[in-house]
């Protein structure tokens, strides 16, 4: 009977519940609070659920003591960008997972199927919505300035700040080039911020635009042709590919995606890359980088101060888009409405959902859904550019 015993408490004393009882076990039991809220806003709010339900249940299980589900020794050390060696002797499922982050192949690949998905039409008929794409980056610098000063190396900074583009597989990939230690609090302050674009941006918007302003109606945008449709991505990547070669893979892949979505001549690898092949990558990419969220890198005055830095973020894109909306609407004497500027933030279609439902509240005839997709899917060419800018000047430091 004390044989028994003896091995039961054993076996108690080496499980991962007597960790929670050790000094510090309380760190395990905060990231598991942490990555149930997440859980619990992907299926209950449905907030993001595509990528917060695996980023939580990622966190879930990389936060449960003695289960080493990832060895982020591997890839974050002070000898080399990934160590082969330790990977080939201790590496398990979500270490080789993470390799599709660390090494950037997830993001492309993501942006690939969103190419199959985004119609460029409204841009392309108004192109001066390019403008307000790139103002909307506002948020990215300003985020950048206010983490240098808050004692953040330039890596850092750019990737933190990179948040404010509320594109979370250019903020992944900035990340994982840049700053490998602050993924995990990057991409949960990523694609939690683009989930609450409904409620971080409608007082911003109200706050910096009139009633009048508001309730303006736009013309309907002119017929846009297939040739300009197909020419469009071709151009978009030699013209970004050249200027910014940091940028060429998310915007290559971008139009890559686009181009085989416009011509119609590959209709089954369109439907893969939109679909199976997307579906796939985002569980992946999901679960890896939830599994680099444990409590030595997460629970830190610098994740406060990430989460904080994002909110910066993406309050001053969402303000640069509607100043420059309005100074807009001022040089063409009312006909483009400023609303339309705060989807100039790549969170599609969210952000432009959003223009639309706060001009209905003050105009119901106001229809500025496809209006608002201009500056919108400017906006993803635009944070992709952001981060290449930022990758190029923070390697050259």
């Amino acid at each position: 009977m004390s044989a028994i015993i003896s091995n039961l408490q054993s076996i108690l004393a080496n499980s991962g519940f007597a960790q929670f009882f050790v000094d510090g076990g309380y760190r395990y039991v905060i990231m598991i609070a942490v990555a149930c809220v997440l859980l619990y806003l992907a299926i209950v709010h449905q907030f993001e659920p595509l990528l917060l339900l695996p980023i939580g249940f990622g966190m879930l299980m990389a936060n449960l003591p003695l289960d080493n589900i990832i060895h982020m020794e591997i890839f974050i050390n002070d000898t080399q960008h990934i160590n082969w060696q330790l990977l080939g002797e201790s590496g398990g499922l979500a270490d080789y997972l993470y390799l599709g982050v660390k090494l950037g192949i997830y993001p492309p690949l993501i942006f690939l199927g969103i190419g199959t998905m985004t119609d460029f039409e409204p841009l392309i008929a108004r192109p001066s919505s390019l403008l307000m794409g790139a103002a909307a980056q506002l948020g990215i610098f300003v985020a950048y300035i206010g983490a240098r000063l808050l004692g953040f190396t330039p890596a850092e900074a750019a990737s933190i700040g990179i948040i404010g583009g509320a594109d979370g597989p250019t903020a992944i990939f900035t990340t994982t080039r840049l700053a490998p230690a602050l993924l995990g609090s990057v991409a949960v302050a990523a694609y939690c911020y683009m989930a609450l674009v409904p409620v971080i941006q409608p007082p911003i918007m109200k706050l910096l635009t009139t009633d009048k302003e508001r309730k303006i109606v736009m013309e309907a945008p002119r017929k846009v042709s297939r040739t300009e449709k197909i020419l469009f991505p071709i151009i978009v990547t030699l013209l970004v590919s050249l200027l910014l070669p940091d940028a060429a893979i998310l915007v290559g892949c971008l139009m890559m995606g686009n181009l085989m979505k416009e011509t119609g001549v590959v209709e089954r690898i369109t439907k893969t890359a939109g679909n199976e092949l997307m579906n796939i990558i985002t569980i992946f990419l999901g679960f890896s980088v939830g599994c680099t969220t444990n409590a030595e890198t997460f629970l830190n005055m610098r994740t406060v101060l990430v989460i904080v830095l994002g909110v910066v973020a993406f309050a001053f894109g969402t303000a640069g888009g509607v100043i420059l909306g309005k100074i807009m609407c001022f040089v063409t004497k009312g006909k483009i409405n400023p609303l339309i500027g705060s989807a100039g933030v790549s969170a599609v279609p969210m952000a432009a959902r959003v223009s639309q439902k706060v001009g209905q509240e003050y105009n119901p005839r106001n229809y500025l859904l496809m209006h608002a997709m201009g500056p919108n899917v400017a906006g993803v060419i635009g944070s992709a550019v952001a981060a290449g800018i930022l990758i190029n000047m923070c390697q050259g430091m």
